[in-house]
């Protein structure tokens, strides 16, 4: 029901089963949850539909839960099949029992394909459901009649519910983008859309304890339970939402270069007691590791350091504490915003290393100075 702009994130116990236009599709053992109950809801109705079926009932209860997610499928493919015109990659379509999410490389570009990619989906499923219904029409009773009754409604719901205005659906999208429009910058559009979404939460919430036991005369503890359970999702969710938007406003303000610690290369089999003198009288609070060749190995972490006894540092390898430095744990020093948070979250760890064009060293990028800085602003 919604595109992630984020980096993929593989949801456990989820398996591939193909590709369709070629993106991969993901289908999480979950799903099974949703076909189980579908088929046990709609068994007695096919019964009586079609008396015919005997055993086979099950089966086909069984197939049209199958055919609800591929309502579900094609929802998530509009929306990666537009990303992909927009030059995107789409790295997946996961199927799971909320629904599906289709992981998109990078974000819009623009309010209008902003917009664009968030109302195609929805669209696509209410125009599947409105041929559905069509066809409907023009059948009398039977199993393929249960069939496209429930295809109708799978895509009405999905379709119309994912149009509410609340993140990380694609309604708070649609905000989302409007607000861009109005404000000029995207994080903003992020932030009047999780808020939006917190408002959301709070009608729902209002809806369930007051307009509807004054029209129903009572409500059932089941309803009741249900609608604050909704009203809590949506305000966690859109909380979510807005720390995340605030951190980007944050971060998108921080030069990084300024960040780096002076740093002090020192060999690998330098006593650690040895590296922490010179980087102290060269006033270089980072303290890397580099082979014979001057190729840069490793990083000492702030944390590793202090958690080595005084008396047992002139007789420990600095290589010993440092930690390895992958590719992805090197970084430009002219990285912002956006890039820098995503660089983050594809390879979290307490420190980075920071290169100039030509790959020289700058400094190191210690996470806890970045915390610093983004909460002085």
């Amino acid at each position: 029901m919604t595109s992630s702009p984020r980096r993929a994130v593989r949801t456990p116990g989820a398996f591939p089963v193909g590709s369709v236009v070629g993106v991969p599709v993901r289908v999480s053992a979950t799903t099974l949850v949703l076909v189980a109950v579908l088929t046990f809801a709609l068994v007695p109705r096919l019964r009586d539909e079609s008396p015919g079926l005997g055993p086979a009932v099950w089966l086909v209860g069984a197939g049209i839960g199958v055919l609800v997610y591929l309502a579900v499928l094609m929802h998530e493919l509009a929306h990666a099949v537009l990303a992909r015109r927009h030059g995107h990659g789409v790295d997946s379509i996961t199927l799971s029992l909320i629904g599906g999410r289709t992981a998109v490389e990078g974000e819009a570009a623009s309010p209008g394909e902003e917009f664009a990619t968030a109302l195609v989906g929805p669209l696509a499923s209410l125009v599947l459901g409105a041929t559905a219904l069509g066809l409907r029409l023009l059948l009398g009773d039977g199993a393929l009649a249960v069939a496209l009754e429930v295809i109708v409604l799978a895509n009405l719901v999905l379709g119309l519910l994912d149009l509410v205005p609340a993140p990380p659906m694609d309604g708070g999208r649609l905000v989302k983008a409007v607000a861009w429009r109005v404000t000029g910058s995207p994080r903003r559009g992020a932030v009047v859309s999780a808020y939006g979404g917190r408002v959301v939460a709070i009608v729902v919430l209002l809806l369930t304890l007051l307009v509807v036991p004054r029209l129903q005369g009572e409500s059932s503890i089941t309803d009741t339970v249900l609608g604050v359970a909704i009203a809590l999702l949506l305000w966690t969710m859109a909380t979510n939402e807005l720390t995340v938007a605030r951190l980007r406003l944050q971060v998108g303000g921080v030069v990084v270069r300024d960040l780096a610690r002076r740093t002090l290369t020192v060999p690998l089999d330098l006593p650690l007691a040895e590296a922490i003198r010179r980087a102290a009288e060269a006033d270089a609070p980072g303290l890397v590791t580099a082979d014979s060749h001057g190729t840069i190995m490793g990083v000492v972490p702030d944390a590793a350091l202090a958690r080595v006894p005084q008396e047992r540092r002139p007789w420990i390898a600095t290589s010993e504490v440092a930690r390895p430095v992958e590719q992805q744990h090197r970084l430009p020093a002219d990285i912002s915003g956006d890039e820098l948070l995503s660089a983050i979250n594809r390879a979290p760890v307490a420190e980075y290393l920071l290169l100039d064009p030509g790959g020289a060293l700058v400094g190191v990028l210690s996470l806890s100075d970045l915390d610093r800085a983004v909460r002085g602003r």
